[in-house]
């Protein structure tokens, strides 16, 4: 499939005319990544990963347009745009689905912690095609499968370094791209990932940064 990474946490994942968008959040060119899209899938409910204006006008003007997310947001999503309401679907952890094409497989529940005074939201991660595995905003590692494609979080307010470190060593899939890297100046990107490429290729995984717009076959 052809995978195109955006600004932070958004990817396109392109395969025999199906087209599906994870994470159009407000750090990254949702509207662009959405553009003729079949369906949009969604980790969690913060505006880094949810652009919800943006997706509103999406399930507006498409009407073939499909969405997938925990409850919590499609039932926001629902009340904004209850014209849609049957094209918005909640995903629970540990479940499969297929749309566009692709076949879908969640994991996760929890959004990693960011401080015990902030409440926890609910995140689930998607592996596409048994290949390319999107965490959302954790470090769950898929059980009982071997991830291909990991697309990394880099930094954020609820890791550190050591913590993407190991999660790159847990899932060890052939190929690696960052993803939430957007709260990131050059200088710490370079650190981040010079730790990731390294260490991460021990265990058998290349990591390779991706610019916006970026595509790849995976």
């Amino acid at each position: 499939m052809k995978l195109t990474k955006y600004t932070h946490a958004c990817v396109r994942l392109e395969k025999d005319g199906g087209t599906i968008v994870l994470d159009p959040g407000n750090f990254s060119e949702a509207a662009e990544a959405m553009e003729g899209a079949q369906a949009v899938l969604v980790t969690h409910e913060h505006a880094d990963h949810l652009d919800t204006a943006a997706v509103v006008e999406a399930l507006e003007g498409n009407p073939d347009l499909v969405l997938y997310a925990p409850e919590s947001v499609a039932g926001k999503l629902r009340g904004e745009v209850p014209g849609a309401a049957a094209r918005i679907h909640a995903v629970e952890p540990d479940s499969t689905f297929q749309v566009a094409g692709f076949d879908i497989r969640s994991f996760g529940g929890q959004h990693a912690l960011i401080h015990p005074q902030i409440p926890l939201v609910a995140n689930i991660g998607y592996l596409v095609d048994t290949n390319v595995y999107h965490p959302g905003d954790s470090f769950i590692i898929p059980d009982g499968i071997k991830v291909q494609t990991l697309l990394v979080p880099l930094h954020a307010p609820w890791s550190k370094s050591a913590e993407v470190v190991d999660f790159v060593i847990g899932v060890r899939a052939p190929k690696a791209f960052q993803i939430h890297d957007g709260l990131l100046n050059d200088n710490g990107l370079g650190i981040v990932e010079g730790h990731v490429r390294r260490i991460g290729a021990k265990y058998g995984t290349e990591y390779r940064h991706l610019a916006p717009r970026e595509s790849v076959e995976v």
